[in-house]
């Protein structure tokens, strides 16, 4: 039965995904169904959080909005996510940036790895 499993798993992953960790700000190109009408919308911020393996990975990115926190998770291999850009990459030493979501302005952005 896990054989089974595995094997519609690896079915659903997508071939190529962005490098990324968390830190990072990224650009997500998310599509959005209104209607009959499909178009693309960028949502832009750091990664705050990434979870999970395989084809159950998801990841949180969080982007300050007219002065408001605004947090989306998506599934990783999700076919509602066209593509996944990395603006820029950030130095950080923990797994999940959770104090982020406590501090405005200056003291939210995270510094810049330089390579």
């Amino acid at each position: 039965m896990n054989a089974i499993i595995k094997e519609i798993e690896a079915a659903q992953l997508k071939e190529t995904v962005a490098d990324f960790n968390v830190g990072d700000t990224v650009k997500v190109y998310g599509k959005i169904k209104e209607g009959n009408r499909e178009r693309i919308q960028i949502f832009e911020g750091t990664v705050i959080k990434r979870q999970g393996g395989s084809n159950r990975e998801t990841f949180t990115v969080r982007k300050s909005s007219n002065g408001i926190g605004v947090e989306k998770t998506w599934p990783l291999h999700s076919p509602n996510v066209e593509k996944i850009e990395v603006v820029r990459r950030g130095k950080v030493r923990r797994a999940k940036l959770f104090y982020l979501r406590d501090r405005v302005g200056k003291k939210a952005k995270v510094k810049e790895m330089l390579r």
